[in-house]
């Protein structure tokens, strides 16, 4: 069976599953009664410090995890599909979303809104899914308050000199938007303390395998 599942919300601004995992719905009903709760686990970290490359890692070892999908006000781009890349809806629909509680967190960039929808996050908890989050500083701080039972780790780079050569080697940008991004990640990386756990990226393997650990899932 797959694991995948897409949402959509409805006209009164529910959640509600438009695909689901390739059960029958009482032995998805059997399954939601018997299954422990999942686990929801928030990652974050500064930009450059390798989120992207360590969750794609372990969600190719571990296809149970259900990785959250986000909410935006944005449009969607070429390619982008709905309830798979994003959530794409209006400004009126998401302010009612985050007015009703809806979000776990939420954030405005360039222009346009970003949120984590609480109602699929807790769908998937409660079928004994172990949940991901790869969320910025500020919106695991918001999580931290609106789920505070979630575990939160922090994703820190060896060095700062490290984090900087990674940054540079990737980024095109000028360099006063690279000392911009530098002087945000000095910041972050101040934030480690918060944290539930911290994992140095220094090999990814090792990194990965840290994960599982802390995530509670089978090697």
């Amino acid at each position: 069976m797959t694991w995948r599942a897409a949402w959509a919300i409805d006209s009164v601004g529910t959640w509600i599953a438009r695909s689901l995992p390739t059960l029958r719905s009482d032995s998805m009903q059997s399954m939601a009664s018997s299954a422990a709760e999942g686990k929801l686990t928030v990652i974050t970290g500064p930009s450059g410090v390798g989120k992207g490359s360590l969750v794609k890692q372990l969600l190719e070892l571990h296809p149970e995890i259900w990785l959250s999908i986000s909410a935006t006000t944005r449009e969607a781009r070429q390619g982008e599909i709905e309830g798979d890349h994003y959530f794409f809806l209006n400004r009126d629909r998401f302010a009612e979303l985050v007015q009703a509680g809806g979000c776990l967190e939420w954030a405005e960039f360039a222009g346009n809104r970003y949120g984590t929808p609480r109602q699929p996050v807790e769908q998937q908890l409660s079928l004994g899914r172990p949940v991901l989050l790869e969320i910025e500083l500020e919106g695991a701080r918001q999580v931290r308050r609106s789920f505070p039972e979630a575990f939160q780790i922090f994703l820190a780079p060896p060095s700062f000199e490290e984090l900087e050569r990674r940054i540079r080697g990737r980024a095109t940008d000028p360099e006063e938007a690279i000392q911009r991004r530098l002087a945000r990640a000095r910041e972050e990386l101040m934030a480690q303390q918060e944290f539930d756990a911290v994992v140095i990226n220094d090999n990814l393997q090792v990194a990965v395998i840290e994960l599982e650990s802390l995530m509670g899932l089978s090697c």
